[in-house]
């Protein structure tokens, strides 16, 4: 990996300063809300359909094959997984536990398998859209918020569109009538055959494999998949059914051309930007499943 090599003390600190400093405008705005009982449409997805505890995501990790040097790196031995070498303090990858090892390698097929597809672009977000259909005020999601064009007329968005969600962590929020509108019908069981690099969800989600190999993950990395999923969240809300003008955000109006149009041209930018990430993640699931007997 990129990593690999001794960091001096001063050049350890000063990426964890990084790192905290860069969630941390997340996470603190989340703990304010959190201790004013205010709910976030958008935001707080970030820390609860993502389990990741702030304070973790906080936590700097320098990921594996890189010995922290210096007096102050013996406080990461308090930490598991940590050893200490004649350099300094290094990850001991040759103790990855097995349950950990399991998670690396479904992640490494999953991955694998969406990274060798084509992005596709032309499911509009409809997914948020099938998730209020034909409910009444108080079944929806976000009941602090109304929606755009009223019950009525986004039903008859749905109805009116081919809805195309190949991922299964948004299927399964579909309401019982809009799921037979779905061209997919997908499970846990298809998401290694239907996950494709397109798709807002499985973009989103790189962040969750990677906060499942902490601590192995490298926290730069891990901190890359949570700003790209804040970002994807973003324009998941954006074209979705709820008005959040009083939050601050614009419509992405799925339900014209226009709106479509501009749909696609940001996913197909997300699916640029998560390619890398993807393969970054791929290649630590390689380093972590390695034989603790091969030479690194």
């Amino acid at each position: 990996m990129s990593q690999t090599g001794i960091l001096s003390e001063p050049e350890w600190r000063a990426r964890e300063d990084a790192h905290v400093h860069r969630v941390r405008a997340w996470t603190e705005p989340h703990r304010k809300r959190r201790s004013r009982g205010e709910k976030h449409p958008v935001l707080d997805f970030l820390f609860t359909y993502y389990s990741f505890p702030p304070a973790r995501l906080e936590r700097w990790q320098p990921g594996p094959e890189v010995v922290l040097a210096g007096p102050g790196a013996r406080r990461f031995l308090d930490r598991p997984g940590y050893r200490e070498t004649a350099d300094g303090v290094v990850l001991d990858i040759s103790a990855v536990p097995d349950r950990l090892a399991r998670t690396a390698r479904y992640t490494l097929s999953l991955l694998e398998a969406v990274d060798g597809r084509r992005a596709r672009v032309d499911c509009f977000g409809l997914h948020e859209w099938a998730m209020v259909y034909r409910t009444t005020p108080d079944q929806v999601r976000h009941t602090q918020v109304p929606l755009r064009l009223g019950h009525a007329r986004t039903d008859a968005v749905v109805e009116s569109l081919d809805v195309r969600c190949s991922h299964f962590d948004a299927f399964r929020f579909f309401t019982p009538e809009a799921r037979p509108l779905n061209r997919f019908a997908p499970t846990r069981e298809t998401q290694p055959d239907l996950d494709q690099p397109g798709c807002l969800h499985v973009g989103m989600d790189l962040y969750k494999h990677a906060y499942k190999l902490d601590p192995f993950v490298p926290s730069e990395l891990l901190g890359d998949c949570f700003v790209l999923a804040a970002d994807i969240r973003e324009l998941d809300m954006r074209a979705s059914p709820y008005d959040l003008a009083s939050y601050g955000y614009s419509p992405v109006p799925i339900e014209t051309a226009e709106g479509r149009a501009a749909y696609a041209r940001a996913q197909a930018e997300f699916a640029r930007r998560a390619a890398p990430l993807r393969r970054r993640l791929i290649d630590l699931c390689r380093v972590l499943l390695q034989p603790a007997d091969t030479p690194r």
